[in-house]
């Protein structure tokens, strides 16, 4: 059996909502399991916000320079280093940004999403680059429906800024970079060599597993991997992207 059948096989048979969306970015080969749907994205929305705000930068809307303060008020746990400043912070755009996206900062996204006018912003806008399953409705730790995502959305948008077709040249290669700066590893990342180049997003909860990104194999690929589930299904999820992340970098080459 080759590899793509094992992989659809494996999901197929697996407790919760399993999901993945591939691409060969040389080749064009692409398929998936579930890459349609809906799935609860925990901190993979922080990807297009940031891509949101690149645009608002691009147009001279907005600059990195721009300054954002933050209340005790507003700090909120999980992830992140804002939370442990003492008092009130104000940092600049790039900082959050990268905070964001590479320690998957709660309180600096939470900052983000209402400096650019929160969702009845980011619904059309989201609509505009093509995710219109994929919605960021509230912020981190406040009340209301799940942030959301579809893999096969993310995994366009991801080959989008590849091709460095998504912003512009500049800002897709900033992007990039800090995607390939991301700190939590224990997934796509997990079973790799050091040596390995991946340019990904996560997101996690007790019942949530998801991990989006690039592998710069030889043939560089898209993979999202999306899991909702139980918690005791959701660790054997996030052994199966470690399995199947490097599964796939050795077919493309590394």
């Amino acid at each position: 059996m080759e590899l793509k059948e094992r992989i659809l096989a494996e999901l197929k048979e697996m407790d919760g909502h399993a999901g993945l969306y591939y691409k060969n970015l040389i080749t064009g080969e692409t398929w998936g399991f579930n890459e349609k749907d809906v799935f609860s994205a925990a901190s993979v929305t922080k990807l297009p916000l940031m891509v949101l705000i690149l645009e608002d930068i691009h147009s001279g809307k907005r600059s990195f320079r721009d300054m954002i303060t933050i209340t005790d008020a507003q700090k909120v746990p999980g992830c992140g280093t804002v939370q442990h400043m003492t008092g009130e912070v104000t940092l600049d755009v790039e900082s959050l940004g990268k905070m964001m996206i590479s320690v998957s900062d709660n309180t600096a996204t939470n900052a983000l999403f209402r400096y650019v006018g929160g969702n009845a912003e980011t619904y059309p806008r989201f609509d505009a680059m093509g995710l219109t399953g994929t919605r960021f409705h509230r912020e981190y730790y406040a009340e209301g429906p799940d942030n959301c995502m579809v893999p096969e959305e993310i995994g366009i948008l991801l080959e989008k800024m590849f091709k460095r077709e998504l912003v512009s040249e500049e800002l897709d290669d900033w992007l990039e970079n800090i995607l390939s700066q991301q700190q939590v590893e224990h997934k796509m990342c997990g079973m790799l060599p050091p040596d390995v180049v991946v340019a990904h997003k996560t997101g996690d909860t007790s019942t949530i597993a998801n991990d989006v990104g690039i592998v710069f194999a030889k043939q560089p690929f898209v993979a999202c991997f999306a899991y909702n589930g139980e918690n005791a299904k959701m660790h054997e999820f996030e052994h199966f992207i470690r399995r199947t992340t490097l599964a796939l970098a050795e077919e493309n080459g590394i």
